[in-house]
């Protein structure tokens, strides 16, 4: 079993005993969606760290689309509950680029790639995707490289 599942596991059993409601909630969500992920497919595997910290990205994107989407229908309740959850699911997760070291990361992928123009974006994304793994939003990467290659 990988090292950050048996750390989930733990982590479910100390909140159990601590009786701390979202993190309880929210370990196991993210347990259920590590088991769904590896029963996914032909045949059922066991994940690495690096996948299960996808599946973990994914339902911390989730949690905040929700919370937007909950704020935004003026159900300030929920949309805090998602907030929080979200922030448990992020303690697991790696720490997020800086705006400073997202672009130097892009324009280092812009002159290894030899990309000019917005054309070339593909080229660029290609190239700095390994480097960031999880470390920054799609988004956000795709927005910062889009800035660099107009101008």
């Amino acid at each position: 079993m990988s090292a950050l599942k048996d750390k989930l596991k733990a982590d479910l059993s100390a909140s159990m005993k601590a009786r701390d409601e979202v993190r309880l909630r929210t370990i196991r969500m993210a347990l259920a969606a590590i088991n769904v992920e590896e029963v996914a497919g032909k045949e059922a595997r066991e994940l690495s760290d690096e996948e299960i910290l996808k599946v973990l990205t994914r339902e911390a994107k989730k949690r905040r689309e929700a919370s937007e989407a909950f704020a935004n229908a003026g159900r300030a309740a929920q949309a805090q509950a998602e907030l929080d959850e979200q922030a448990v699911l992020e303690e697991y997760l790696p720490a997020q680029l800086s705006d400073d070291e997202l672009n130097r990361l892009v324009d280092e992928a812009i002159a290894e790639s030899g990309a000019e123009g917005p054309k070339a974006m593909g080229q660029v994304m290609k190239v700095l995707n390994p480097k960031i793994a999880g470390r920054a939003e799609g988004g956000r990467v795709a927005q910062a490289v889009r800035a660099r290659l107009a101008g």
